[in-house]
């Protein structure tokens, strides 16, 4: 695989955009490691392979351990792993990146609000839709992962 065209340099100002979004997401006052695990599991739902190299290797220096990282993908079934934010906010960001298949049902907002204030529940899914539209932007640009980039050399 290779990169087809690098956004960041063609459309600079649109990326800059972009960051500001995610520096208002870094001040919001969400936990950053668990914004991180979100944008994990959404990568993994786009199957986002520059994404899942970036947010995997930032969660183990954030110090998650490998057993949590490896059930990401299967939160429902990690038990006590996940706490009751880190479900709601999975299970929220399933739905909303998913939004074409669930339309976001009452149920998972009501899911999502008994854990998170109306601001988090903003706050999160801001979060959720500038990782959707990272990565978008990384598989239709082909944005070659840390670990492929150096395995090739």
């Amino acid at each position: 695989m290779s990169q087809r065209l690098d956004y960041t340099q063609v459309s600079p100002a649109g990326v800059k955009a972009l960051g500001a979004v995610y520096g208002y997401v870094a001040q919001s006052g969400l936990p950053p490691a668990l914004v991180e695990l979100v944008f994990l599991r959404i990568s993994q739902i786009n199957n986002c392979a520059y994404c899942l190299d970036m947010h995997t290797r930032d969660l183990l220096k954030k110090g998650l351990p490998v057993e949590k990282l490896a059930l990401v993908q299967a939160w429902p079934e990690g038990g006590a792993l996940f706490d009751a934010r880190e479900r709601a906010a999975l299970a929220w960001a399933e739905s909303v990146t998913r939004v074409a298949t669930t339309g976001v049902p009452d149920a998972d907002f009501a899911a999502v609000s008994a854990v998170f204030s109306e601001k988090e529940v903003v706050d999160l899914t801001i979060a959720i839709g500038l990782m959707n539209t990272y990565n978008r932007l990384a598989i239709s640009f082909r944005n070659v992962p840390q670990a492929a980039a150096m395995a090739a050399r």
